[in-house]
């Protein structure tokens, strides 16, 4: 098993962050993970993307042509990686800020309103970790309790006080997508 995972959008969205959490909730379950980050030099505001691979066996390289996931938190992102996810494979999108989709009907698509949900958690700084939690609701290879092991160890390294913020928005991703898409994809990705 492996999984390439693309995340892309503005600097400030929390691009990095997002693909950092994915790799660390990877190595709480023992499997091979790479993290591959870029962005450019105007950080807030300019573009970001990361590639997260996690595998059960070695990862020779952090590079793929197709995606299994890529999350598209902003239009621009959308329109140059939702072509990459590979067949079977899971784009996740933000409601909020992309209004066109691909309609591809050989993917799952997934549009999350991060905004009206971390609006709920009452703190809009979350919606990437909302995301998040709606990745884990199709990823079975993840488990949520990895996720809150790698939340508390990085934002809580950094911002503890936001810690049960984006533990809560975790969750709350996850309960949205498992509605849409109760069951988890199984066996469509490699």
């Amino acid at each position: 098993m492996r999984r390439d995972v693309l995340i892309a959008g503005f600097g400030g969205q929390g691009i990095l962050l997002m693909g950092q959490l994915i790799a660390e909730a990877a190595m709480e379950e023992s499997l091979h993970v790479t993290w591959f980050p870029s962005y450019g030099p105007e950080m807030r505001g300019g573009t970001a993307n990361c590639t997260t691979v996690f595998s059960d066996d070695e990862i020779g390289s952090p590079i793929a042509a197709q995606y299994d996931y890529v999350i598209a938190m902003n239009q621009p992102s959308m329109e140059r990686f939702g072509p990459l996810v590979r067949k079977g494979g899971v784009l996740l999108v933000n409601e909020s800020m992309v209004p066109i989709c691909l309609e591809r009907p050989d993917i799952r698509e997934i549009f999350v309103p991060l905004v009206d949900i971390a609006r709920e958690i009452g703190n809009e700084r979350v919606g990437n970790v909302v995301m998040l939690g709606a990745f884990l609701s199709c990823e079975p290879k993840l488990a949520i309790d990895s996720f809150d092991k790698a939340i508390n160890r990085v934002v809580g390294a950094k911002r503890a006080d936001i810690v049960e913020a984006n533990l809560a928005a975790l969750r709350a991703g996850r309960k949205f997508a498992e509605e849409l898409t109760p069951e988890p994809l199984t066996g469509a990705v490699t």
